[in-house]
């Protein structure tokens, strides 16, 4: 069993000489404060898509704050002119490189609807005006740094990189676009929080490391010219292996399906050394009765140009990447674009306590910066007086990608950390009320919750640890969270603290002393809950427990409620068009619904995002978590807007502007006996007069995407009489 791996301390790093200049109030966002600081020039420039708030939770800040801990000085470009070159020399030629990230969104997802309207607002801008920013904004910004200094590294860094750091499917115009890497033209990636990643980097850089030869970094994503010699290569370029791949291997000593031509094999010739050894190919078949060095063993994802023209190899190469995710056993990963290799070095070395601490306890203002005035930034507003009290999530939802972002691994700050945190935000945050909005982080409860056994986790390579059931090695116990709870409520000067981030219930109810801790004293009524689904088929493709631990924490949560002689309820949250999602399943969705009188008004479309597994689903059609085959099943995806909106439908039943289509589509279903007046009913039936203005409803609704509504009845149809294998739960 592998020993975890260890890294060097976060903040080990010999200081820049630039320390000398100390603490700036803020970090400059212009020359005249460069001057006011005594600085000729700036050692590294950030540009980034969000206004710039001194926040713990604003990315630019956090990067900022610590880049300057480590003795550089640090400049903000925030949300600079985009068609200008000029605007991104506004704090002249930094010393080492350009940091780049779009900010604490993906730009796209910041400024399109799940049905792709463009949003009218933008909460990470002063007085939330949409148009700040421009689609793609890390690539674009990359662009517009190497015009203005072409000669400057660019490191690119945030969630739109992090995400988009592999061959990924692009929602907004239906196709498998490049590694952004490549398109930003940019020198190096940073994947996931990145500050030992860049830590490292920014000390070589410092030293006089060419940037191209920066590229053994963990959690960082770099072009090659091809996989060097001596290493070994993994095969996972295909699926469904011929089954003689064995005689096959004994007979040749090599992959018989390794594609290289006469010219290739004279260039390696050339690059090789006559003592070096050359590249060795394993088919993935073998490899796990190899005894291979996970220091020079790297996977071949299928190339990009594969991945965009095989939806089933997309879903195999999703599956992959995800099960590299551990960064105690994760190996490189190395995807062909053209002629030239992307290869993602493992995923970082956690923060341990004292160091995440250090990063949270760095200077910060807590507030925008003061040349937005009295501007109002929503985003701000929403996180002002909450802390953030750990990173990482082990539930690894598909439709989600946390996980991919920050990791499985928990990374958690001490008590004291964080009630150092509350006096700060109780003494700078102007206006404080005594209300604290938040103790959370991706999520509510998974505070201090890690594998039992530093070796097992090491070893380790499960999606999540409480999915299909909660993992016999994972600690349970919330005794510390509920501990910090009632340590934070006994600080002078604070007087509520809530709890909003999103509570994993199945973990809760492990837990009793929490949930009664929680119900007393940090739920104002209604706890939002995200059960997402009640149906078992699409619950299991979304990694979410079944409706029977919803059942239990709601009886625990109202047990405890009345203990506390307090009137308090759940709201759920759920999704709709889910890949593997049926109309059936919205359907019994929206049933559960009625049954227990909600009447929900939040709904959520399913969002296709970058690298998560659901967005696998969606474009491939095929479930990567299993084994992906061209055998394997379709998995029915609701892409068609008409779908959606269907699906949307059935979770706001009680809109009367649904009734029109869910009429019609109750009747496809063979389900008009849910049509009536009665309790028993789903929805009303038109009512005398209305039938005409319902029937132009509909049409309006078969139009709004060329009246595909026609086609649903054979699309459905067709769709059954397929081999899919659909769960359904009446």
């Amino acid at each position: 069993m592998p020993a975890p791996i260890s890294a060097p301390d976060l903040f080990s790093y010999p200081k820049y000489w630039a320390e000398c200049y100390g603490t700036a109030p803020w970090l400059p966002m212009s020359r005249e404060e460069m001057d006011q600081l005594g600085w000729d020039s700036c050692d590294i420039i950030i540009v980034t898509g969000d206004a710039y708030v001194d926040h713990p939770s604003f990315g630019m800040a956090v990067i900022g704050r610590f880049l300057e801990s480590q003795g550089f000085r640090v400049g903000i470009i925030a949300q600079p002119n985009w068609s200008n070159p000029e605007d991104f020399k506004r704090l002249g030629k930094p010393n080492l490189f350009f940091g780049v990230t779009g900010g604490n969104m993906d730009s796209m997802i910041n400024r399109y609807t799940a049905d792709l309207k463009v949003r009218n607002d933008d909460a990470y801008t002063p007085n939330a005006e949409p148009g700040k920013r421009p689609d793609r904004s890390t690539i674009v910004y990359s662009q517009r740094c190497k015009e203005a200094y072409s000669d400057v590294p660019i490191v690119l860094g945030g969630i739109e990189a992090s995400l988009r750091r592999i061959a990924q499917y692009d929602y907004w115009t239906d196709e498998v676009r490049r590694s952004i890497l490549m398109d930003a033209t940019a020198d190096i990636l940073l994947y996931g929080n990145a500050e030992r990643a860049l830590a490292e980097v920014a000390d070589r850089l410092a030293k006089g490391v060419p940037i191209r030869e920066i590229t053994d970094v963990r959690g960082t994503a770099v072009i090659k010219p091809s996989v060097p010699a001596g290493w070994t290569e993994i095969d996972s370029s295909r699926i469904d292996w011929p089954r003689d791949v064995l005689s096959l291997e004994e007979a040749y000593g090599v992959s018989p399906y390794m594609e290289v031509n006469e010219s290739e094999c004279e260039q390696k010739k050339e690059e090789t050394s006559d003592d070096a050894q050359p590249v060795r190919i394993i088919p993935m078949p073998l490899h796990r009765s190899e005894q291979l060095n996970p220091e020079i063993t790297c996977i071949r994802l299928p190339s990009f140009e594969k991945v965009r023209n095989d939806p089933s190899l997309y879903a195999h190469a999703s599956r992959i990447l995800h099960q590299e995710a551990n960064p105690h056993n994760a190996r490189v990963l190395v995807q062909k674009h053209g002629n030239r290799e992307l290869w993602i070095n493992p995923p970082p070395i956690p923060l341990d306590t004292p160091e995440i601490d250090g990063v949270f306890g760095l200077h910060y203002q807590r507030r925008p910066h003061p040349s937005y005035g009295n501007a109002n930034i929503p985003a701000y507003e929403m996180i002002k007086t909450s802390v953030n009290i750990m990173r990482g999530c082990f539930g690894g939802c598909s439709f989600c990608s946390i996980t991919e972002h920050e990791g499985r691994v928990i990374q958690s700050r001490s008590h004291e950390s964080v009630l150092a945190e509350l006096e700060e935000i109780r003494d700078k945050v102007p206006g404080f009320t005594g209300q604290i909005s938040d103790l959370g982080g991706p999520t509510a409860n998974m505070y201090d919750l890690n594998c039992k056994s530093d070796e097992i986790q090491a070893s380790c390579r499960r999606l999540s640890c409480v999915f299909p059931g909660i993992c016999k090695n994972l600690k349970t116990s919330h005794k510390q969270t509920t501990e910090l709870y009632r340590k934070a409520r006994a600080l002078p000067g604070i007087k509520k603290i809530s709890i909003a981030s999103g509570l994993r219930y199945d973990l809760a109810v492990e837990d009793p002393e929490y949930v009664e801790e929680l119900v007393t004293h940090h739920v104002g009524g209604y706890l939002k809950i995200a059960p997402e689904h009640t149906e078992k088929g699409t619950l299991d493709l979304m990694m979410k427990p079944g409706m029977g631990t919803y059942d239990a924490f709601k009886t625990m949560f109202e047990h405890f409620s009345k203990k506390a002689g307090k009137k308090q309820y759940l709201i759920p949250y759920f999704i709709a068009a889910h890949p593997g999602c049926e109309d059936e399943d919205m359907l019994n969705l929206s049933l559960w619904l009625k049954k227990n009188k909600f009447r929900v008004d939040q709904v959520q479309t399913f969002y296709p995002s970058p690298m998560s597994l659901a967005t696998a689903m969606y474009h491939g059609e095929k479930n990567p978590l299993k084994r992906v085959s061209y055998k394997s099943p379709r998995l029915y995806t609701p892409r068609t807007l008409d779908q959606r909106r269907l699906q949307k439908a059935f979770l706001r039943y009680h809109d009367e502007k649904n009734w029109p289509f869910l009429r019609q589509a109750l009747r496809d279903m063979n389900r008009s006996d849910l049509i009536g007046n009665g309790s028993q009913h789903l929805i009303p039936e038109e009512e005398k007069g209305q039938r005409r203005s319902g029937n132009r409803a509909q049409n309006n609704f078969q139009q709004a995407r060329g009246g595909q509504w026609d086609n649903r009845a054979a699309d459905t149809k067709n769709r059954r009489q397929g081999n899919r294998k659909k769960t359904t739960r009446r």
